[in-house]
């Protein structure tokens, strides 16, 4: 019978050995830096690596191949992140965080003036006035025009959907993410109850066609599924639609919108809380031009672009894991023009102040396989 006890101690010898080992190797990985450095020869050397990796798969074997190109690879991966630190420090990056952490290290503004898709009324409206206590709000028919706003320079700050709890990610939104530059100040979740409007006298009987924004109708399919006879009509906005369907005089129509758009508009709630799930939220984020990192913010967004090749997300995902920091949200998006190529969105849960953070960032930023990196913003999100 083989001891338990006996076992774990030799384990422990082993991984005793490993770290000695692994220490060992980073010393000589940080001469190999030091040769390249003298030499101008690159960090990377594919060539190299695929020999190493044929050498180790052959000694370990049929069974243990799979593992021994997994643990090489990591320690390649590793070895080049240190290697980049020494041959060319910290990243820009490295240095826009901080002194943005130095300018805005006071609370969030009180009072701006801030780009919104849709109308009074509108979920963004609301979101806009828990983000910003005394707004002054700018409407706008899309979300590109928001973000046209903010990068502009028209408004300081804009506040858009990216995702709700039941209908899922905003695509329009992060589609729209890859053709501006901007930076999320700040993040919050509203809680949203829609009700259904019509016009004065107008009976749940009455109507034939029911207008909102797609994502508003895809929280609410229950009641579609109830109500067949009744179509569906994507609009702009919640609120723009109430506005419409307010002014069109018609008697068969009706539109899902927030409770504010009844007395807005002059509407009457003909339906409650119609969405699918009671635990309905929708999150917003509050975009500016130019990078702000306030005191209290512990989440920080990414997005960028890898190599086309298996096991390179997982690679990422085993970055954040290391340093211990959690991953929120993970969002792929197709890349205009490319076929099957995709930019990935992290939301992570980390301080900007954190050393380790911010060692992986500037890395991640520094890193050549990395085809395309943006640093979206640090912020916190209520």
């Amino acid at each position: 019978m083989i001891d338990l006890k006996t076992v774990r101690g030799e384990i422990d010898r082993i991984d005793e050995e490993l770290v000695a080992l692994f220490l060992k190797r980073l010393q000589v990985s940080r001469d190999v830096a030091m040769a390249k450095r003298e030499m101008g020869g690159s960090i990377t050397d594919p060539a190299r690596e695929r020999e190493i990796l044929t050498r180790v798969s052959e000694e370990a074997g049929p069974e243990n191949e799979h593992a021994a190109r997994l643990f090489f690879s990591t320690l390649f991966s590793i070895s080049k992140a240190r290697q980049r630190s020494i041959l060319k420090g910290d990243s820009p990056l490295t240095a826009a965080i901080d002194e943005a952490r130095a300018t805005f290290n006071k609370s969030f503004p009180t009072r701006a003036i801030v780009a919104c898709c849709g109308a009074e009324g509108s979920y963004a409206q609301q979101a806009a006035c828990r983000l910003v206590k005394v707004p002054t709000i700018i409407y706008f028919n899309t979300f590109e025009k928001v973000f046209e706003a903010v990068e502009n320079g028209l408004c300081p700050y804009g506040v858009l959907p990216v995702e709700n709890s039941a209908a899922g990610s905003v695509a329009a939104v992060y589609d729209l993410m890859q053709k501006h530059k901007f930076h999320i100040v700040r993040a919050m979740r509203l809680k949203v109850d829609h009700v259904l409007l019509a016009p004065h006298g107008v009976k749940l009987a009455d109507v034939k066609e029911i207008m909102s924004h797609p994502h508003a109708l895809a929280q609410c399919t229950e009641f579609f599924k109830a109500h067949p006879e009744i179509k569906a009509t994507p609009g702009a906005n919640t609120a723009i639609a109430a506005k419409e369907i307010a002014a069109s005089g018609r008697r068969d129509a009706a539109v899902i919108a927030s409770r504010a758009c009844a007395d807005l508009y002059g509407l009457e709630i003909i339906g409650e809380n119609i969405q699918d799930a009671t635990y309905n939220y929708t999150r917003f984020i509050c975009i500016a031009k130019d990078l702000e990192i306030y005191p209290d913010a512990n989440k920080i967004s990414i997005m960028l672009s890898i190599p086309h090749r298996p096991g390179s997300l997982a690679e990422i995902i085993a970055k954040f894991a290391a340093i211990d920091v959690n991953l929120t949200k993970l969002e792929s998006r197709p890349q205009p023009g490319m076929d099957f190529e995709f930019r990935f969105i992290f939301d992570v849960m980390a301080s900007p102040a954190d050393p380790a953070v911010k060692s992986l960032l500037s890395d991640l930023s520094l890193d050549p396989e990395i085809e395309h990196f943006d640093f979206l913003g640090s912020y916190v999100e209520a």
